[in-house]
């Protein structure tokens, strides 16, 4: 096969702990071929193409240089309906750029491009809006930018966590107690006084057991999960914010959430999905560009990237 990943600049990546360059390693020792572009290289003249360039992966390189890959032949402008798959690995922020593209790659299906995800699932699925859908797995939770409103979900849960909406790396993330004296700076912070819709959300007390990714891959769960634990005295479990990524196996209710949520995912044209669940909760829905891969693979016994490389070529092959 031939595969388009559209990601940020290539020497910009993390490869030794790179979910896509993961990927790509796995997709190369099955005999596939490898092209990236960018997200301002695509463009629509009559169809939807890219600059796109062939690259090879290098076996046996320092993950952590950037000699790891390498380009083959020219930069090519090429129809993304002649590539066996288009993966949209471009990192979060959800900005109006990355809507547009998600706009690009949803017109470039109606001409025979295969897309992971679908353009049209990235743009309906706001990662922390989406857990709305499925409220019977969340924990208490109001979306709104009225301040007074806020202050009245604060005060009846007694502890919550209030959060952007277009956050990531845990950006922006309140714990909000009690007898929070900065209640109303922070609140007119996140909101901009009232102009930006937020989340708040009843405090989950297992955080401190970690904050687990859960991947989904074509409507099925991985076994595994990333419990990402925060940092003492910390919140925010992510990765990026300070957490420890410890692997463990789904428990029940995680395989519960994960076998509830994955048939109606998959059927939206959401192949890769990373669940965020804090104890028995729910807390995100993550569509735009899932991690933790590297983490789970390293260890446990499943190699998360050659699964999605199996289950990728499975759909192709329909």
């Amino acid at each position: 096969m031939q595969v388009l990943f559209i990601i940020d600049p290539i020497d910009t990546l993390k490869a030794y702990k790179d979910s896509t360059v993961a990927m790509m390693y796995a997709l190369s020792a099955k005999g596939h071929e490898l092209f990236i572009t960018e997200q301002k290289d695509l463009y629509i003249n009559g169809q939807v193409f890219a600059k796109t360039q062939a690259i090879q992966v290098i076996d046996g390189a320092n993950l952590e240089e950037h000699s790891w890959w390498q380009a083959v032949g020219s930069i090519q402008e090429t129809n993304l309906a002649d590539f066996d798959a288009v993966i949209m690995r471009k990192d979060p922020p959800f900005n109006m750029e990355y809507a547009y593209s998600c706009h690009l790659l949803s017109y470039a299906e109606k001409f025979g491009a295969k897309v992971f995800n679908t353009g049209i699932a990235m743009l309906t699925h706001p990662e922390k809006l989406s857990i709305t859908e499925f409220s019977q797995f969340t924990s208490p939770t109001l979306v709104s930018k009225d301040m007074a409103r806020i202050k009245a979900f604060h005060q009846q849960h007694g502890d919550v966590v209030v959060k952007p909406l277009d956050g990531m790396g845990g950006m922006g993330i309140f714990r909000l107690g009690a007898q929070e004296p900065n209640l109303s700076s922070i609140l007119e912070l996140l909101t901009k006084n009232g102009t930006e819709t937020i989340m708040a959300q009843r405090y989950i007390p297992e955080i401190v057991k970690g904050d687990k990714r859960i991947l989904v891959i074509n409507g099925q769960a991985v076994p595994y999960c990333l419990a990402r634990i925060p940092l003492a005295g910390e919140t925010r479990g992510n990765l990026a914010a300070g957490g420890r990524g410890v692997a463990q196996p789904l428990s029940e209710r995680d395989w519960e959430i994960a076998n509830s949520l994955a048939p109606i995912l998959r059927e939206r044209g959401l192949f890769l999905v990373g669940l965020d669940v804090i104890g028995d909760y729910l807390t995100e829905v993550n569509v735009t560009s899932p991690t933790c891969f590297v983490e789970i693979t390293q260890q446990t016994d499943f190699d998360v990237a050659a699964f999605f490389v199996e289950q990728l070529e499975q759909v192709l092959s329909k």
